[in-house]
């Protein structure tokens, strides 16, 4: 049974028996700061199960993309030497809220797997917990003679945390067969991989509490999960999950790049095709590669990938192509795979060529270090791990290559380094809101807020919540502001105030009744339901239950919604002159300005910057309707509608269209039924505010453009009254520039030319008594054995030295060490040291560096050839250079 049958079965299941389908969630958890990634069926269901939410449907089921490579799940060192780790692994769930319980539970799961998917009884095998009477006896009336295990480990006794619900569980082990090793389970062997359990069951029947005393739920839930990985390998008979369907075609397309051909179970096979399916998961739902959080896991893990693939013996990048394959093999089951194809390649292409240039340099490095190091000596354990942190060298690698040279690793330092990176990159959170009890409890009390600000600025609504600083109050007037960090939110029925959203800012403006005046600063909106004011009482006092009229700032609306609709037309633009791999990365825009971050893996020039500049400007002068409509979000996405990376939307959704009428030609008008061609230029799936025309935006003009991330580019811009205040800085800080240079504007050019020339003359001339005064300090040089060494030179700076240094090299290019020491009227001590390339062998100029800064209390660096560094004692000129003729003899 292909895998996707498998998947498709299982939400039949059960959807026939009362359960509401519901799309796997982001890998990402929202609203979760405590979790780096979706690691199970339930995240989604998270503040379901802790009474903070309540479920529109009893009975739920899944089929749940999830991440393990990170935090305090993280399966990514094992991936690729067992048959069942994973970092990317799909769990199907099935999930009651106060519905049924243990009997309905574990008849589901049994009638599935022995009817549905027809396997037989005498191969699986239960777990319960030891003192779950109650699960026992249901196994048997369910299952007949089916083995029973109690076990008494925490292994089925799951719990959300040190405090809040947890409960039993039920676990079902699938026999491979007497010839696979491995025991049942609680038994000594219980870790082969002969008894694989493939579904867990938990009951959530406590809730424990702080002093450890568990008391029952009221409302008792179920939460299962079962690996498709684990299942597939049962139903296509095999015992390793990568040899089923679901990495099957991933691994052939991998011996196809790598003319190799071992075993599907070879190490780097797996590797490769489980990480490949985390990288372009990560990526669709919006997780670029950084240095940081979840960045920095995708990152490794795009790196653990690649390094395997140098293992199988593939120099160039290759990833991008194995990412074809597994959109077409999952794209159709998560369609935001299919969408973010090509930012996926490109963005797996460019972090491909930058490791690879990576390697290289640090295999260089690691070669640099080997000549340093006598056969049969030690490579320090923190440059090992620098080797593995930075470049990607895995300690096996380090050791291979050490091993011709007869060097062995520091095992312990390197052990020592890993920990502490270990430990400062722990996951702990993701800076994120998580959204507080109190909205939680009012989004299950309230009505979700009615947004009316799509037709009208101002409106009256009934005030129905008054939140200040995390708890709900029935009144609120000015002197609750006595605090200066005080937070206040009014909710009311209905409004015309825009919520923070998708890059665009909240509305501000004002709410009143008769007898009051609130300040509003600021719109959010919480748990994707309450529209909340923030602000300030200015006057009076408001109640919960008075009706108020809201008034938005028309001024900021107005100029927002013209920083939005000008964003839509810069993406269009970008496409247009880029190519359609442009996709928005994420945005922000208020009144004043907006910020546009999209996928494209090179920089913009000049030239074209200011052709995108043209054409947007171009739309605005044409005075483009710009029209909004509300629809099906498959009939959007069919109709070519662009939504943003990584974003999840609801059924229906708003689209807003740009669109531009092309002339009826002369033949065309006299036909009657001829009818103008329509030109789509913008077409997103898009909640903001946006003006009703495009020459309402006045102007666009974009301020800079730069990197933030691989493959992913920043535009900042302005429009309308911003563009002039611009321009006016602009010319004025030209007036300023024009008078400090004596001239007049049209010459500024000119004059600025003539000033580099004039620099450039004095340049040399300094450079020129520099040589001078260099070739004068040539007398007091003195040669030691094979070296060049001055005794020290007053008043000589370290350009001076660099120069004498060079002028010295010129003179003696082989079997030299030039050791110069000057200080200066900073009472600073320089020291410059050369080797020739001849005498790397023997010497390296930052080793000696090292060397001779010890007495001088100083600092500085370089490699084998060349040096430079400086100390502030120098008393300590003399023994310093006693310490080099020493090194040198």
């Amino acid at each position: 049974m292909l895998s996707s049958l498998i998947r498709h079965e299982f939400l039949s299941f059960f959807k026939r028996n009362g359960h509401h389908v519901v799309e796997s969630s982001s890998v990402v958890p929202q609203a979760d700061p405590s979790l780096l990634f979706t690691n199970a069926g339930m995240v989604q269901f998270k503040n379901i199960f802790t009474g903070l939410e309540t479920s529109p449907h009893s009975r739920m089921v899944t089929a749940q993309k999830c991440i393990r490579a990170g935090g305090k799940h993280n399966d990514l060192d094992q991936v690729g030497f067992t048959a069942r780790h994973h970092t990317f692994f799909e769990m199907l769930g099935n999930f009651s809220f106060g519905d049924y319980f243990k009997e309905e539970a574990i008849r589901f799961a049994w009638t599935f797997l022995t009817k549905e998917l027809c396997i037989s009884p005498c191969k699986l095998v239960v777990t319960v917990y030891h003192s779950d009477e109650e699960a026992k006896q249901f196994w048997k009336s369910i299952a007949g003679d089916v083995v029973v295990i109690p076990i008494a480990t925490a292994d089925n006794f799951w719990s959300m945390g040190d405090t809040g619900p947890c409960g039993p569980c039920t676990e079902i082990f699938f026999d491979h067969g007497a010839d696979i090793f491995g025991g049942m389970p609680g038994s000594e062997h219980e870790n082969g991989d002969r008894f694989v359990e493939i579904w867990n069951i938990v009951f959530m029947q406590y809730e424990r509490l702080a002093d450890g005393k568990q008391i029952n739920l009221s409302n008792r839930s179920i939460d299962t999960g079962m690996g498709l990985e684990r299942i597939s390998s049962v139903m296509q008979g095999v015992h390793d999950n990568y040899e089923t369907d679901l990495f099957r075609p991933l691994i052939d397309k991998i011996k196809s790049i790598s003319k190799t051909n071992f075993a599907d179970t070879y190490p780097s096979y797996k590797v490769i095709a489980d990480h490949i399916r985390s990288i372009c998961f990560l990526i669709a739902d919006g997780i670029m590669p950084s240095n940081e959080g979840r960045g920095y896991v995708l990152r490794r893990i795009l790196r653990r990938a690649i390094r395997h693939g140098h293992i199988l013996g593939i120099k160039d990048p290759f990833l991008f192509k194995i990412s074809e394959d597994l959109v077409q093999l999952m794209g159709g089951i998560y369609p935001e795979l299919a969408k973010a194809k090509s930012p996926i390649e490109s963005l797996v292409y460019t972090e491909e060529e930058k490791f690879l240039q990576t390697l290289e340099r640090g295999l260089k490095i690691l070669q640099q270090e080997v000549r340093n190091i006598p056969s049969g000596g030690t490579l320090g354990g923190d440059t090992a791990f620098k080797l593995y942190d930075t470049y990607g060298f895995p300690m096996d690698l380090t050791q291979d290559i050490l091993k011709g040279h007869n060097i062995s690793v520091d095992g312990d330092g390197f052990e020592k380094a890993l920990k502490e990176q270990r430990n400062r990159a722990k996951w702990i959170g993701s800076g994120e809101t998580q959204e507080s009890a109190i909205w939680l409890e009012l989004k299950d009390r309230l009505k979700a807020s009615a947004f009316v600000g799509y037709e009208t600025t101002s409106a009256s609504g009934k005030i129905v919540a008054i939140v200040l600083d995390g708890k709900e109050y029935q009144k609120i007037s000015a002197e609750d502001f006595s605090q200066p960090q005080t937070r206040a939110f009014i909710v009311t029925e209905s409004t015309p105030f825009f919520a923070e959203c998708g890059g665009q800012c909240g509305d501000a403006g004002i709410i009143e009744t008769a007898t009051a005046s609130f300040l509003v600063t600021n719109t959010l909106k919480f748990c994707n339901a309450l529209i909340a004011h923030e602000g300030i009482v200015t006057s009076g006092e408001f109640a919960g239950k008075d009706m108020a009229i809201l008034r938005i700032d028309e001024r900021k609306r107005r100029r927002t919604g013209a920083n939005h609709t000008a964003t839509h037309l810069l993406q269009a633009a970008l496409r247009t002159l880029l190519g359609e791999h442009v996709a928005q990365r994420g945005s922000f825009l208020n009144d004043e300005r907006l910020r546009f971050d999209f996928s494209h893996n090179f920089s913009i020039s000049a030239d074209d910057l200011l052709k995108v500049e043209i054409l947007v400007n171009e739309w605005i002068e044409l005075n483009l309707p710009v029209l909004s409509q509300i629809m099906s979000r498959e009939e959007a996405i069919s109709s070519g509608a662009l939504a943003l990376f990584g974003e999840k939307y609801e059924n229906s959704v708003r689209t807003v269209c740009i669109a531009a009428t092309e002339p009826a030609t002369a033949t065309e008008e006299v036909a009657d039924d001829s009818s103008p061609e329509t030109s789509i230029i913008s077409f997103e799936l898009c909640g903001g505010t946006h003006v009703k025309s495009t020459s309402e935006i006045g102007s666009f003009r974009i301020l800079s453009e730069a990197s933030i991330g691989s493959g992913i580019r920043r535009i900042e811009a302005v429009t309308g009254q911003m563009v002039l205040q611009q321009l006016q800085q602009i010319t004025n800080t030209i007036v300023k520039i024009s008078k400090k240079l004596k001239c007049s504007v049209g010459d500024i050019y000119g004059r600025i030319d003539d000033l580099i020339l004039e620099l450039k003359r004095r340049n040399d001339e300094i450079t020129s008594d520099k040589h001078k005064i260099a070739l004068q300090n040539m007398q007091k040089i003195q040669k030691v054995d094979t070296a060049i060494v001055t005794t020290f030179l007053e008043d000589c700076n370290v350009a001076q030295l660099r120069s004498l240094s060079e002028i010295i090299g010129k003179q003696n290019p082989s079997g030299t060490v030039i050791v110069l020491v000057g200080k200066c009227d900073d009472n600073k001590v320089y020291v410059i040291i050369t080797v020739s390339k001849d005498r790397q062998e023997s010497y390296n100029a930052g080793q000696l560096l090292k060397t001779m800064l010890l007495p001088l209390n100083g600092k500085g660096g370089g490699g084998a050839t060349f040096a430079q560094g400086g100390g502030t004692d120098h008393s300590k000129i003399q023994e310093a250079l006693q310490n080099i003729f020493d090194a040198v003899k």
